[in-house]
């Protein structure tokens, strides 16, 4: 029954945009096996004064003292998800031997560009000043995050504005599909994130990316119809013009979500997100 349960579940994510997964990602968090090797350490811890501002923690069993950490923002077109959806990939994670932060950010049309990369930049600064607490290290962070929520850590990564000298904790960056150089605006949610700003090259990664930024892994399916793997390809060629290690992964046959669901116990051995993933965030962070 459980196994008929996920597969309709699966069925159902593959079947929506991005914008629309919050009901089937909770219902698939809710079915999918977790990680028996992690759990939720910590959860609606406040970065900032607004009710989005909270963030969850996951740790290994057994703890331990200055983990590496990884900082994951989830997708949503900037206009809808919530870190409640996303407990399978915290703990997937987490069971690598990570501590990991899952923060909330506003969304739009609440705010438009940078309000939730301001969000992100917060919830990352919270993170420098107290994941130890949590037994992370706060020197070693790698950003990550699937779609919309891959810009949010490649702007904090490649855009020096927003964090600051906290940016010298960021030892590397990992995007899963994510959108990096995506101008003209063609969508109706890329235009309602950055529409309003005035100078939208401003608004793009790949412009900020230069000598001495964190080193990239830029993991992408072939199939990604919503956002194209062109956006890895793009990013990777400016940092390495730059003398940035940065590599593409792009796995056939997959798309903008089977890259996300993958991470999850039932799915990832279709796909070796979490491995590579986890394997280049140990390989930084040493």
């Amino acid at each position: 029954m459980l196994k008929l349960a996920l597969a309709l579940v699966v069925l159902c994510v593959l079947a929506l945009g991005i914008g629309y997964l919050v009901s089937p990602l909770h219902t698939f968090n809710t079915l999918v096996p977790k990680d028996g090797g992690s759990r939720e350490l910590a959860s609606d811890l406040a970065y900032g004064d607004h009710p989005r501002q909270q963030l969850d923690i996951y740790a290994p069993v057994g703890g331990g003292e200055n983990l590496p950490v990884i900082v994951f923002f989830y997708g949503g077109s900037w206009n809808s998800g919530t870190r409640h959806g996303y407990d399978f990939a915290g703990r997937a994670l987490a069971a690598q031997g990570f501590v990991v932060v899952m923060p909330d950010y506003r969304l739009v049309p609440e705010v438009r560009f940078p309000g939730f990369v301001e969000d992100a930049a917060m919830a990352v600064r919270w993170a420098r000043a107290n994941v130890a607490d949590y037994g992370g290290d706060p020197s070693r962070i790698v950003l990550s995050g699937h779609s919309a929520g891959a810009y949010n850590a490649a702007m904090l990564a490649y855009d020096e504005r927003w964090l600051g000298e906290d940016r010298a904790s960021i030892r590397g960056f990992v995007g899963l599909a994510g959108p990096y150089d995506f101008l003209p605006l063609d969508t109706d949610s890329t235009r309602a994130a950055f529409g309003e700003w005035p100078e939208l090259p401003e608004t793009q990664p790949v412009n900020w990316a230069g000598a001495g930024d964190p080193p990239a892994l830029l993991l992408h399916g072939s199939e990604d119809t919503t956002v194209k793997p062109r956006n890895a390809t793009a990013l990777q060629a400016l940092l390495a013009e730059a003398g940035v290690e940065a590599r593409v992964v792009e796995y056939p046959e997959v798309d903008h979500i089977d890259i996300l669901i993958r991470l999850s116990r039932p799915l990832r051995s279709q796909t070796p997100v979490l491995d590579d993933l986890a394997a280049f965030a140990r390989d930084v962070s040493r």
